[in-house]
């Protein structure tokens, strides 16, 4: 089956009857505008000016209310324009209360807002009427926000690529305190994350601090601390000899210490609360039907579904792979006027880090996965438009888009035989 953008803008067109009483609203931080038209886009009221609180919401309702019973209308459609998160109470809010609510893009209120009055001038009361009249045109989405399970998930998901992030920061001021006061401690251990290489830089920070505790009280702190392999006395000898030739500044050394222990203090912190986060993402993703059965692809692993599903939701709310892949902001995007083609590029109108997540997927599928190495040679090499590798590396984010929506909806394991089917088979073979 293909799926049709088309038809579904039609039947978004037809979901506004003559009893429809359609709603643009544009959200902001403290206070939202509202103003209400009918099917033929005639303004029926003054706007409404209302605060982001339960007193405001309740006044929103209120006027609705109002404008339902003078025009004898009885269905309501109230369009958003989604800055930021501070339309989520607001969408929760009306749901509870059975109001419809549907998104317009933002893009598309930016562009079209100098339709009425030829004026690139922006403000709320003008943004409400422009996102009122998108959604007369069938210009706008259902809000798939993640409930359950899968609200929790992307919440955890969400928190662990904010500790993730923070990590790397507190890593690269470790880096940084090394080049500035140890500059030769990564010729010692080239893993500067590993236990002895921690042990090391809790006790001896310092070239001096090295020095003045000599190799037997260094070799003897690591095994105090559990480290039994791995080092020993050639290393010791080694970080003894470098510290004793060491340029790194001497002073400032007491700031230095200080400095480093809290990097460190930080660095395990950080470690700890990923791995707790981890625990409870697991014990999310076991509740998810399907889940196992996507982990049971090659290279694919907990971190990945975990991040797939708590971007893209409940597969049960998708007809087919083809919205996951504009949801990603993978549809391709083209660029062309008359005689002129120009390079056609993916749209980036998605979630970003759903995007992200799949590209990382695919290095390492064509790294490790038969399959998709395969399929990556062979859009490279092929005779016809041959793509270029980044290319090709989006069609392998597309392919793995299908290959997890097909295992998850289906709730199959992976079969290899089945990833390329009979007719990319026969590409592979005529092309090798």
């Amino acid at each position: 089956m293909k799926f049709n953008q088309s038809n579904k803008q039609n039947q978004r067109i037809s979901r506004i009857s003559e009893t429809t009483l359609v709603i643009g609203t544009d959200i902001a931080k403290h206070n939202h505008v509202a103003r209400a038209f009918n099917y033929r886009g005639i303004e029926l009221s003054r706007r409404c000016l209302f605060q982001n609180d339960e007193n405001g919401l309740l006044n929103l309702l209120a006027w609705v209310e109002s404008i339902k019973q003078e025009h004898g209308l009885t269905d309501v459609l109230l369009g958003v324009e989604p800055t930021g998160h501070y339309w989520f109470p607001l969408f929760h809010f009306l749901k509870q209360r059975g109001v419809e609510v549907v998104l317009v893009n933002p893009h598309h209120v930016r562009r079209s807002k100098e339709l009425d009055d030829n004026s690139p001038t922006k403000n709320d009361i003008k943004d409400a009427k422009v996102v009122a009249k998108l959604v007369l045109d069938g210009r706008y989405t259902q809000p798939q926000l993640p409930e359950g399970v899968y609200a929790d998930l992307r919440v955890l998901m969400n928190q662990r690529d904010r500790l993730c992030g923070d990590l790397n920061r507190v890593r690269g001021r470790i880096h940084n305190w090394l080049d500035r006061f140890f500059p030769e401690y990564r010729q010692v251990f080239k893993d500067g994350e590993g236990k002895a290489s921690l042990i090391t830089l809790q006790h001896f920070p310092l070239p001096q601090d090295v020095v003045g505790a000599g190799e037997t009280t260094v070799m003897a702190t690591w095994k105090k601390n559990g480290v039994q392999r791995a080092v020993g006395p050639k290393r010791a000898e080694l970080l003894y000899r470098k510290a004793q030739k060491s340029i790194g500044l001497t002073e400032g050394a007491t700031a230095a210490r200080y400095e480093l222990a809290m990097y460190l203090e930080q660095y395990a912190m950080l470690c700890r609360q990923i791995e707790r986060l981890m625990e409870q993402v697991a014990a999310l993703v076991e509740q998810i039907p399907g889940a196992s059965h996507m982990m049971s692809i090659p290279c694919i692993g907990l971190v990945t579904v975990a991040g797939f599903l708590a971007e893209v939701g409940d597969l049960s709310g998708y007809e087919h792979s083809q919205q996951i892949v504009r949801h990603a902001g993978l549809s391709l995007r083209e660029n062309s006027s008359g005689l002129h083609k120009g390079e056609t590029t993916i749209s980036k109108r998605g979630r970003c880090r759903l995007r992200a997540l799949l590209y990382r997927a695919a290095l390492t599928m064509v790294a490790k996965n038969p399959e998709f190495r395969a399929l990556h040679l062979y859009f490279t090499t092929r005779r016809d438009n041959p793509l270029k590798k980044k290319q090709s590396m989006i069609a392998l984010c597309i392919k793995l888009i299908r290959v997890l929506f097909e295992l998850g909806r289906k709730q199959k394991k992976y079969d290899s035989s089945k990833v390329l089917g009979p007719h990319r088979e026969a590409q592979l073979q005529a092309a090798a």
